[in-house]
Protein backbone atom coordinates (compact mmCIF):
# COMPACT_ATOMS: atom_id res chain seq x y z
CA UNK A 1 0.00 0.00 0.00
CA UNK A 2 2.76 1.84 0.93
CA UNK A 3 4.65 1.47 -2.50
CA UNK A 4 0.99 2.52 -4.44
CA UNK A 5 1.36 5.37 -2.56
CA UNK A 6 5.17 6.68 -3.20
CA UNK A 7 4.37 5.55 -6.97
CA UNK A 8 1.30 7.63 -7.56
CA UNK A 9 1.35 10.07 -4.24
CA UNK A 10 -0.46 13.31 -6.85
CA UNK A 11 -3.94 11.48 -5.55
CA UNK A 12 -3.02 12.27 -2.18
CA UNK A 13 -1.28 15.40 -1.94
CA UNK A 14 -3.15 18.63 -2.18
CA UNK A 15 -3.57 20.18 -5.40
CA UNK A 16 -1.47 23.23 -5.16
CA UNK A 17 2.03 20.90 -4.54
CA UNK A 18 0.42 18.61 -7.42
CA UNK A 19 2.72 20.25 -10.05
CA UNK A 20 5.55 20.87 -6.70
CA UNK A 21 4.85 24.68 -7.01
CA UNK A 22 7.32 25.86 -9.09
CA UNK A 23 6.93 28.87 -10.13
CA UNK A 24 9.02 29.16 -13.65
CA UNK A 25 11.23 32.86 -13.54
CA UNK A 26 10.98 32.98 -17.16
CA UNK A 27 13.17 35.51 -19.64
CA UNK A 28 13.12 38.79 -17.60
CA UNK A 29 15.98 41.05 -16.19
CA UNK A 30 18.04 39.29 -13.67
CA UNK A 31 16.45 41.60 -10.69
CA UNK A 32 12.47 40.47 -11.71
CA UNK A 33 14.08 36.61 -12.07
CA UNK A 34 14.90 36.79 -8.38
CA UNK A 35 11.83 39.03 -7.46
CA UNK A 36 9.42 36.06 -8.66
CA UNK A 37 11.80 33.84 -7.15
CA UNK A 38 11.35 35.18 -3.90
CA UNK A 39 7.77 35.76 -4.18
CA UNK A 40 7.03 32.37 -5.26
CA UNK A 41 8.82 30.66 -2.82
CA UNK A 42 10.04 32.49 0.53
CA UNK A 43 7.55 30.92 2.61
CA UNK A 44 8.44 27.29 1.09
CA UNK A 45 12.55 28.18 1.98
CA UNK A 46 11.13 29.49 5.26
CA UNK A 47 9.54 26.24 6.43
CA UNK A 48 12.36 24.07 4.87
CA UNK A 49 14.71 26.22 6.82
CA UNK A 50 12.79 25.70 10.42
CA UNK A 51 12.27 22.37 9.81
CA UNK A 52 16.19 21.72 9.12
CA UNK A 53 16.55 23.05 12.49
CA UNK A 54 17.72 26.53 12.25
CA UNK A 55 16.73 28.17 15.61
CA UNK A 56 13.15 30.16 14.91
CA UNK A 57 15.55 33.39 16.16
CA UNK A 58 17.70 32.75 13.30
CA UNK A 59 15.39 31.63 10.27
CA UNK A 60 14.61 35.38 8.70
CA UNK A 61 18.15 35.50 8.29
CA UNK A 62 18.92 32.30 6.84
CA UNK A 63 16.37 32.58 4.15
CA UNK A 64 17.75 35.58 3.14
CA UNK A 65 21.10 33.93 3.06
CA UNK A 66 19.36 31.37 0.54
CA UNK A 67 17.95 34.37 -1.78
CA UNK A 68 21.28 36.18 -1.76
CA UNK A 69 23.00 32.83 -2.48
CA UNK A 70 20.07 32.60 -5.31
CA UNK A 71 20.48 36.54 -6.48
CA UNK A 72 24.25 35.94 -7.35
CA UNK A 73 23.55 32.44 -9.36
CA UNK A 74 20.25 33.66 -10.93
CA UNK A 75 21.82 33.15 -14.41
CA UNK A 76 22.85 29.73 -13.65
CA UNK A 77 19.85 28.34 -12.09
CA UNK A 78 17.90 26.21 -15.13
CA UNK A 79 13.85 27.06 -15.87
CA UNK A 80 11.68 24.35 -14.04
CA UNK A 81 14.71 23.46 -11.27
CA UNK A 82 14.37 26.71 -9.05
CA UNK A 83 12.65 24.43 -6.44
CA UNK A 84 15.57 22.04 -6.30
CA UNK A 85 18.49 25.27 -6.30
CA UNK A 86 16.60 26.46 -3.18
CA UNK A 87 16.42 22.40 -1.30
CA UNK A 88 19.95 22.32 -1.59
CA UNK A 89 21.03 25.91 -0.45
CA UNK A 90 18.25 25.72 2.14
CA UNK A 91 20.10 22.71 3.11
CA UNK A 92 23.81 24.01 3.16
CA UNK A 93 22.55 27.36 5.03
CA UNK A 94 20.99 25.37 7.51
CA UNK A 95 23.78 23.10 8.49
CA UNK A 96 25.84 26.12 8.60
CA UNK A 97 23.32 27.78 10.85
CA UNK A 98 23.24 24.82 13.39
CA UNK A 99 27.17 24.57 13.53
CA UNK A 100 27.29 28.04 14.22
CA UNK A 101 24.61 27.75 16.95
CA UNK A 102 26.32 24.81 18.82
CA UNK A 103 28.96 27.01 18.84
CA UNK A 104 27.37 29.58 20.95
CA UNK A 105 26.21 29.17 24.73
CA UNK A 106 22.67 27.95 24.82
CA UNK A 107 19.79 30.48 24.74
CA UNK A 108 16.11 29.74 24.57
CA UNK A 109 14.55 29.43 21.55
CA UNK A 110 11.82 32.23 21.28
CA UNK A 111 8.15 31.64 20.32
CA UNK A 112 8.42 34.27 17.32
CA UNK A 113 8.14 30.79 15.92
CA UNK A 114 4.43 30.75 16.49
CA UNK A 115 1.91 32.53 14.29
CA UNK A 116 -0.64 34.12 15.67
CA UNK A 117 -4.26 33.14 14.57
CA UNK A 118 -7.59 34.73 14.92
CA UNK A 119 -9.08 33.09 18.17
CA UNK A 120 -6.89 31.36 18.93
CA UNK A 121 -7.22 30.63 22.87
CA UNK A 122 -3.53 31.15 24.87
CA UNK A 123 -4.59 27.23 25.54
CA UNK A 124 -4.02 26.49 21.55
CA UNK A 125 -0.97 28.57 21.31
CA UNK A 126 0.52 27.35 23.93
CA UNK A 127 -0.73 23.35 22.53
CA UNK A 128 0.99 23.98 19.27
CA UNK A 129 4.21 25.44 20.55
CA UNK A 130 4.76 22.87 22.98
CA UNK A 131 3.38 20.46 19.64
CA UNK A 132 6.52 22.06 17.68
CA UNK A 133 9.32 21.97 20.32
CA UNK A 134 8.22 17.92 20.41
CA UNK A 135 8.51 17.60 16.52
CA UNK A 136 11.87 19.89 16.68
CA UNK A 137 13.24 17.45 19.09
CA UNK A 138 12.36 14.55 16.96
CA UNK A 139 13.68 15.61 13.78
CA UNK A 140 16.97 17.19 15.18
CA UNK A 141 17.55 13.32 16.13
CA UNK A 142 17.16 12.31 12.85
CA UNK A 143 20.36 11.96 10.43
CA UNK A 144 20.21 14.89 8.11
CA UNK A 145 19.27 12.75 4.68
CA UNK A 146 16.18 11.25 6.82
CA UNK A 147 14.67 14.16 8.42
CA UNK A 148 15.09 16.07 4.84
CA UNK A 149 12.88 13.55 3.04
CA UNK A 150 10.46 13.21 5.96
CA UNK A 151 10.42 17.35 6.04
CA UNK A 152 10.02 17.46 1.94
CA UNK A 153 7.02 14.21 2.04
CA UNK A 154 5.66 14.03 4.94
CA UNK A 155 5.51 17.90 6.45
CA UNK A 156 5.44 19.37 2.86
CA UNK A 157 3.34 17.21 1.24
CA UNK A 158 5.49 16.70 -1.76
CA UNK A 159 4.77 13.60 -3.94
CA UNK A 160 7.93 11.23 -3.84
CA UNK A 161 8.78 11.84 -7.47
CA UNK A 162 8.68 15.60 -6.29
CA UNK A 163 11.07 14.85 -3.56
CA UNK A 164 13.46 12.28 -5.65
CA UNK A 165 13.62 15.65 -8.61
CA UNK A 166 14.45 18.13 -6.00
CA UNK A 167 16.91 15.97 -4.27
CA UNK A 168 18.15 14.18 -7.01
CA UNK A 169 18.04 10.63 -6.10
CA UNK A 170 15.96 7.76 -7.41
CA UNK A 171 11.96 7.30 -6.57
CA UNK A 172 13.09 4.25 -4.70
CA UNK A 173 15.56 5.41 -2.23
CA UNK A 174 13.39 8.46 -1.55
CA UNK A 175 10.34 5.41 -0.64
CA UNK A 176 13.35 3.79 1.88
CA UNK A 177 14.20 6.86 3.35
CA UNK A 178 10.94 7.89 4.43
CA UNK A 179 10.05 4.32 5.43
CA UNK A 180 13.36 4.61 7.87
CA UNK A 181 12.20 8.46 9.03
CA UNK A 182 9.06 7.18 9.87
CA UNK A 183 10.11 4.67 11.73
CA UNK A 184 12.27 6.56 13.59
CA UNK A 185 9.53 9.18 14.14
CA UNK A 186 6.92 6.77 15.76
CA UNK A 187 9.79 5.50 18.08
CA UNK A 188 10.90 8.76 19.35
CA UNK A 189 7.13 9.59 19.58
CA UNK A 190 6.31 6.62 22.02
CA UNK A 191 9.64 7.24 24.01
CA UNK A 192 8.50 11.04 24.68
CA UNK A 193 5.14 9.69 25.25
CA UNK A 194 6.28 7.46 27.71
CA UNK A 195 8.53 9.68 29.60
CA UNK A 196 5.76 12.28 30.20
CA UNK A 197 3.58 9.45 30.94
CA UNK A 198 5.80 8.42 33.70
CA UNK A 199 6.42 12.14 35.03
CA UNK A 200 3.37 12.70 35.31
CA UNK A 201 2.12 9.68 37.72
Amino acid sequence: MMQAKMEDGAAARRDSNRDSGVELLGEGSPEDRITTLVHGHFDFVWRSLRRFGVPAADTDDAAQDVFMVASRRIEDIEQGKERAFLVSTALRVASTRRRSRARRPETPDADIDLRVHAGASPEALTAEYRARQVLDAILDDMPDELRTVFVLFELEELTAPQVAELLDIPVGTVASRVRRARELFHVAAQRMRQAAHEVAT
